[in-house]
């Protein structure tokens, strides 16, 4: 047991925040700045676990962009950076992109701790061309980061400055949790591919059609919560092709099976497949 109190997504105790917005009507692309706090960002990695994270994975990212011969990828999700560390030890040319500077900050403390320095940009994705300069091989969008995306504008917008972003024969890859089998089924996780931290919860406190908002629980009694937009598979896939995606392969926990998986992994070329 811990007599430390538990906060909440803003820093303040659980019990004192201000209640007067039902925290399950806020459905706000931008309200993500104020969920990723300095202390939840400082935990972050004890959620991620790297060490279970490079296991649980293997080489599925790698593989499938030395495969397809990528070399200058765009991490647009760092968060603390584990895939850009990743990739970059793997010998990709990285640049590190987030929304938050806080997470950034923590990535580029990651990537230096182990003897690397992150190329990190600060950037909006749905003004992403205005800040980043060059076209990429690879854009990874990781870590159930789009479902950040509240408005269907954004999410639009965003994918269209993705594809803008990537060369002619560039490709995007892209991630969520399967919000298809939460919402049909209810919330179960094996709990074995991603958020491999065992001694962290992660699990949904409210849910609809657009909404997930998820808890995020921590040994020392705090708590932090993420409002996500739930993204069913083919509504993502079918925006993929409508801003100009040829072709869209999902995966289902690094595998080719998506029935039961906890996350499906989108990878959507610019061009056309042979």
């Amino acid at each position: 047991m811990t007599d430390t109190q538990p906060t909440v997504a803003d820093g303040s105790p659980a019990g004192t925040r201000n209640e007067t917005e039902d925290p399950a009507k806020i459905r706000r692309t931008d309200h993500y700045k104020k969920e990723y706090v300095q202390a939840f960002v400082e935990k972050w990695d004890e959620l991620i676990d790297w060490e279970g994270r490079a296991k649980s994975e293997g080489r599925f990212f790698i593989d499938l962009l030395k495969k397809r011969g990528k070399v200058l990828v765009l991490d647009a999700a760092t968060g603390t950076g584990f895939h850009s560390v990743q990739l970059l030890k793997a010998g990709f040319s990285v640049t590190s992109c987030d929304g938050s500077a806080e997470m950034l900050a923590k990535a580029f403390e990651n990537g230096r701790q182990r003897g690397l320095i992150l190329n990190t940009v600060h950037a909006d994705w749905r003004w992403l061309n205005r800040d980043l300069a060059g076209k990429f091989d690879a854009i990874l969008c990781l870590g159930n980061s789009f479902t950040h995306l509240h408005d269907e504008r954004d999410r639009r917008r965003t994918l269209a400055e993705f594809y803008a972003a990537l060369k002619h024969d560039g490709i995007l890859i892209l991630d969520q949790r399967n919000y298809d089998k939460i919402l049909d089924e209810g919330f179960s996780t094996k709990h074995k591919f991603y958020y491999c931290g065992d001694q962290v919860s992660a699990e949904p406190e409210y849910v609809d059609e657009s909404l997930a908002r998820f808890c995020y629980r921590f040994p020392d009694g705090s708590a932090y919560h993420l409002n996500m937009f739930p993204l069913r598979r083919d509504y993502t896939t079918g925006l993929m092709k409508q801003v100009g995606f040829t072709s869209v392969k999902t995966y289902g926990d690094f595998t080719e099976d998506t029935g039961d998986a906890d996350f499906l992994i989108h990878v959507a070329e610019k061009s056309y497949g042979e």
